[in-house]
């Protein structure tokens, strides 16, 4: 038996995703998180195989939340369902540690797949992921200004997008301002932007936040 865990703010898509995956005979749901928070506290106790995890979220989005569940348990399987096309976000969080990536808008079948997939100890790529993998291996495609951060250069870039303060930043992310100063120096020179308005729009444009 394959036990999940399934974070997203919606109720009626966990609702949804619970009466799909029961189903299924070799599927059971042992936990619903609604924020990022909630989903680290149920990974802490330890009762599933594989997070399914919505990116967007209230308290801690879906990027920040990765992180911190990855540290807590590196091993966990985390498959993505985002509303987000896959070109926006897949590649980058496969490289943060998420072992597939799928829109909200696939077959429900397609979700059970992968989630087998990741409980069998691989990851679960789409054809189009692969093939954007593929470039960024070449070296052919160029890149997007966003897809030149690091890890913590993105969340931070992603919270200023949405309009969050360096100092609330700080506390949330446990830094120091002067350390948050930095990585938002970073991402301005990466992206060669010059304002958060200009970050804000830039996020918008590509879709990253809604």
């Amino acid at each position: 038996m394959i036990r999940i865990v399934i974070a997203d703010d919606h109720a009626i898509v966990r609702t949804g995703l619970r009466q799909f995956f029961s189903e299924q005979v070799d599927l059971r749901v042992t936990g619903e998180a609604a924020n990022g928070r909630e989903a680290l506290e149920l990974v802490r106790k330890g009762d599933l195989d594989v997070l399914l995890m919505d990116l967007q979220m209230p308290d801690q989005s879906g990027v920040d939340a990765l992180a911190a569940i990855k540290a807590r348990a590196p091993e966990l399987p985390v498959l993505i369902l985002s509303g987000f096309p896959e070109a926006h976000y897949a590649t980058t969080l496969l490289k943060q540690g998420a072992s597939g990536y799928l829109n909200k808008e696939c077959d429900p079948e397609e979700i059970v797949k992968a989630i087998r997939t990741l409980y069998r100890g691989r990851k679960y790529i789409t054809a189009g992921v692969a093939e954007m993998l593929a470039d960024g291996l070449d070296g052919s495609a160029a890149k997007l200004p966003h897809e030149q951060l690091s890890e913590r250069e993105f969340q931070v870039f992603l919270r200023l997008a949405k309009g969050e303060t360096i100092g609330h930043m700080a506390e949330s992310m446990s830094l120091s301002v002067k350390t948050v100063s930095t990585y938002r120096t970073r991402v301005m020179e990466k992206m060669n932007l010059a304002s958060n308005s200009d970050l804000t729009y830039y996020a918008m444009k590509n879709g990253l936040i809604q």
